[in-house]
C-alpha cells in the first residue's frame, strides 16, 4: 500500500503580498482527504493526494466525476460541442468547458442533466482589461455557466505588479461567487518562475479562486506533476487544484491525481474513462 502523501500548505506569504483574505473556499467542498485543522497562520490544511487519487481512481465513474470534458478549439463546430455535450452527460462528467461562444448553445444542451456548463475567459494570453473579464463573467453566468476558467495577468504578475493582478481576480470572483458559479484560476505556469507560481497562487487563492489552475494547454507546455504538487503545497486545503494541458491517458490522470490535482482538464475524457472500464 503506498505511502499517504500530504500536501501542508507552503509558508510563502511575503509581506509584500496583498493582506486580503477570502476564507470562503466556494466549492472546494468538505472532503476525507482535507484536514482542515489550523494551527497558525501559516498552517493552511492538508490535502491527502494518494488517498484522494486511490479512491478517484477505484472506478471510472469516480474518475470522470473529477475531469472538466473540454473543446477550446477555435475551429470548434457546434456538431462537435453537441457531441462534447452528449458525451459529458453520458459519462457525468464534472462540467463541459466550451469557449464563450458555445455557452448558450452548451446550457441549452445540458438543460436538467444536472452537468454544468464550464468557460473560458481572458483565454488564452491573459492580457484582457479587469472590466472586460468582469463583463464577460456576468454576461456567461447570465447565459447559463456555472465554472468559469480566467487566465491571471501573467505580464503584470511577472512585472511586479502584485497588488493589480489580486484586484483583477477579486473583482472577477466577486462577480462569479455572487451568481453561485466557481472561478479557476489559470496560472499558464509553463512561463513562470518558481518564485512567481507561488506568489500567483497565494494572490489567486487570497482574491477568492476555487482552484489554482496550471494552463491554458495553448502556451509551450502544460502541466506537470512538479507543478501540481507545488501548487498544491501552496493552497493546502484551502482550494482545489486543477491539472490541464497535455493529459491524454489515464496513466497522465494519475500522474496529476497523486500529486495533488483533484480536477483535470482534458479533451482526452472519454478515452481515459474508457481505459479504467467505461463503455
Amino acid at each position: 500500500m503506498p505511502t499517504q502523501t500530504h500536501f501542508p500548505a507552503s509558508p510563502v506569504q511575503a509581506a509584500s503580498l496583498p493582506a486580503s483574505s477570502n476564507g470562503s473556499n466556494h466549492g472546494f467542498h468538505a472532503s476525507p482527504y482535507l484536514n482542515n485543522d489550523i494551527d497558525s497562520d501559516i498552517d493552511n490544511g492538508s490535502f491527502d493526494a494518494d488517498g484522494f487519487a486511490a479512491e478517484t481512481l477505484s472506478d471510472w465513474r469516480k474518475l470522470a466525476a473529477v475531469i472538466d470534458h473540454t473543446l477550446l478549439n477555435p475551429d470548434a463546430t457546434r456538431t462537435q460541442v453537441e457531441n462534447l455535450c452528449d458525451e459529458a452527460v453520458r459519462y457525468n462528467f464534472a462540467c463541459a468547458m466550451v469557449n464563450p461562444v458555445w455557452v448558450s448553445t452548451a446550457a441549452s444542451l445540458l438543460a436538467g442533466s444536472g452537468i454544468p456548463v464550464g468557460v473560458v475567459i481572458g483565454f488564452p494570453l491573459g492580457a484582457t482589461l479587469a472590466s472586460t473579464l468582469r463583463h464577460e463573467a456576468e454576461s456567461l453566468t447570465r447565459l447559463g455557466a456555472k465554472e468559469l476558467d480566467m487566465v491571471i495577468s501573467i505580464g503584470e504578475l511577472k512585472s511586479g505588479n502584485h497588488a493589480a493582478v489580486e484586484r483583477t481576480i477579486r473583482s472577477v470572483a466577486e462577480v462569479v461567487h455572487s451568481r453561485g458559479a466557481l472561478l479557476k484560476v489559470i496560472l499558464e505556469t509553463c512561463l513562470l518562475s518558481v518564485e512567481e507560481k507561488l506568489r500567483a497562487s497565494e494572490i489567486a487563492i487570497q482574491a477568492g479562486t476555487d482552484f489554482l489552475k496550471t494552463s491554458t494547454g495553448f502556451s509551450s507546455n502544460g502541466a506537470t506533476a512538479v507543478d501540481v504538487a507545488l501548487l498544491r503545497g501552496v493552497a493546502g486545503a484551502r482550494c482545489g487544484v486543477k491539472a490541464s494541458g497535455g493529459i491524454r491517458s489515464l496513466a497522465d490522470a494519475r500522474t496529476m491525481l497523486e500529486a495533488g490535482a483533484n480536477r483535470i482538464g482534458a479533451s482526452a475524457s472519454v478515452t481515459m474513462v474508457r481505459e479504467l472500464g467505461a463503455e
